[in-house]
């Protein structure tokens, strides 16, 4: 009955450490002030859009490149709220879904998902319909990409 002492998981190499997840491919981790700057930016770019009617490029600009980070709280809900403006804005079709990779499909999903764990800061009923549209186009494959996905927006 020894060999239930052992600790196994201190054997496994591939134990997954939080701070990891945010590690840039140069070392580096996320710095949340970065993060937060470049959301801003981000918000300029996708109100542009807005403004001159082009609702798909304003999904994508919003959606690209989220801000990942343990510290980065404030870059995240900036850009939660831009991604939810241009849903509200934009009405939901599956030809809109369909445009986008797989990589911003799964994104987009974690921001309804977000968005929907505060139902008194957004419409449910708009969040909803994205998810019925997302879920047609892209399948229940993306809702499992994204629930056990550990990287959140």
């Amino acid at each position: 009955m020894s060999f239930r002492s052992i600790d196994i998981d201190a054997l496994d190499e591939d134990i997954l450490v939080q701070d990891e997840l945010f590690v840039l491919s140069d070392g580096l981790e996320v710095d949340p002030e970065t993060a937060l700057s470049n959301v801003k930016t981000k918000e300029v770019e996708v109100r542009n859009c807005l403004t001159r009617g082009d609702t798909s490029n304003a999904l994508i600009k919003a959606i690209e490149t989220p801000p990942y980070g343990l510290h980065t709280s404030k870059a995240k809900n900036q850009n939660t709220k831009i991604v939810m403006d241009v849903l509200i804005s934009t009405k939901a079709t599956v030809g809109l879904v369909k445009s986008l990779s797989t990589e911003q499909q799964d994104i987009l999903m974690k921001y309804i998902y977000r968005g929907m764990a505060s139902p008194n800061l957004y419409n449910s009923a708009v969040l909803l319909s994205w998810h019925e549209k997302l879920t047609e186009a892209a399948g229940v494959g993306c809702i499992i990409r994204v629930i056990t996905d550990r990287k959140t927006v």
